[in-house]
């Protein structure tokens, strides 16, 4: 089945998905947005870049680290820690009991910074990019590598408190009767503002339109040149005082009604594609090929995430088991499937607004290139 529009999408969600809800377009809505967040998600892991994953953690901008913004995924400098095994008799896998496995394999963490939630719960609920406890410039993070009906492993990492890039979704839908959603340009300025504040290398508009990068040294020195050229210098460089605060920042957006298409911005889009360093677009042909594939006409083996999707709907708060955060485990091996075994489809989904003329490949090699950094001895 195809889909015109994500409007007729939405529509079609709002009638056989959302039924109960007193707005059931608006709720459509916000599940579409989870969808892009959970896209967004799953390309990262096929990536091979959950260890160095954070979610929903508050960033602090470059020199003003009392005002911090909560973003969607944020990578890290990561070490591993340790390998854990459990058996699946130890259902839920809380994060008091990881801190004890580590403590018994001599890793102490303290209680001052230990979390409460649980990395998979009795009913088989994983926990994405769980955080084990908070140690200063450092947290632990852990993740299940491996489940079956006798054991579970779980890998620890170490990951570095300041991240080396970060990645924000945006989506807003169109009212009926409406050309653009109301908090188009009220999104457009959050993702704006966040991408400009926490980065080392400072955007600046020069006289001839350019789009110059500055660069402050701890001894007070400026450097300014083009950005992109600065840019790509900082990713290639071993410098610990170029990349020491750099952030390479990557915005997501979808929903051509309200962003136009990647080749005919309106204003929102144009402030987004020159305030990131990467903007792509998921455009609404791979949107509908999601959901039609995996939620609302999924073939046998990828029916549990759509009822993983559909087990998240149903009127009541908790019973969530389908975002970025929280997912029913059986739906996320089958994700990790769908996505290895799809991947050149899956990027296919994705427009580069910017940088012009670059692909997707080189924003994959970029991330690799900074999580292989010698991070130790630039944060020494």
């Amino acid at each position: 089945m195809s889909y015109p529009s994500v409007d007729d999408l939405q529509k079609t969600l709002s009638e056989s998905v959302f039924h109960y809800a007193k707005d059931r377009k608006k709720a459509a809505g916000r599940a579409l947005g989870t969808l892009v967040e959970v896209i967004t998600f799953y390309l990262l892991k096929t990536w091979q870049l959950q260890p160095f994953m954070a979610i929903e953690r508050r960033l602090p901008e470059y020199s003003a680290e009392d005002i911090t913004h909560n973003v969607e995924y944020s990578l890290h400098p990561s070490w591993p820690v340790t390998d854990l095994a459990f058996s699946a008799k130890d259902l839920p896998l809380s994060v008091r009991k990881l801190a004890r496995a580590l403590s018994e394999n001599g890793i102490l963490i303290g209680s001052s910074g230990e979390k409460t939630h649980q990395l998979l719960s009795s009913d088989l609920v994983l926990r994405n990019a769980c955080t084990i406890a908070d140690h200063g410039k450092f947290f632990l993070v852990a993740a299940v590598t491996a489940f079956s009906p006798q054991e579970i492993m779980v890998a620890v990492s170490r990951l570095f408190y300041r991240p080396f890039a970060l990645v924000e979704c945006k989506r807003v839908g169109v009212e009926e009767g409406t050309r653009k959603g109301p908090q188009t340009i009220e999104k457009a300025k959050q993702g704006a503002c966040v991408a400009r504040s926490v980065s080392s290398l400072q955007r600046i508009r020069l006289a001839s339109g350019e789009i110059g990068g500055v660069f402050v040294s701890a001894s007070g020195k400026i450097t300014c040149k083009n950005y992109d050229h600065f840019l790509r210098e900082i990713i290639d460089s071993a410098d610990p005082e170029l990349l020491g605060r750099f952030i390479l920042t990557v915005g997501i957006v979808s929903n051509h009604g309200n962003w136009f298409t990647s080749d005919n911005h309106n204003k929102e889009l144009t402030v987004l594609a020159r305030s990131y360093d990467w903007l792509l677009f998921l455009t609404d042909e791979g949107l509908a090929e999601f959901i039609n594939d995996l939620i609302l006409h999924p073939s046998r083996n990828y029916r549990p995430v759509r009822d993983a999707f559909l087990a998240s709907y149903v009127g009541r708060s908790g019973a969530n088991r389908f975002t970025k955060v929280r997912i029913a485990l059986e739906a996320d091996q089958l994700l990790q499937a769908y996505f290895t075994a799809n991947l050149a489809k899956v990027e296919s989904w994705f427009n580069v607004i910017g940088p012009r003329r670059k692909g997707l490949q080189l924003l994959c090699d970029e991330l690799h290139r900074l999580a292989e950094k010698k991070w130790e001895e630039i944060h020494k």
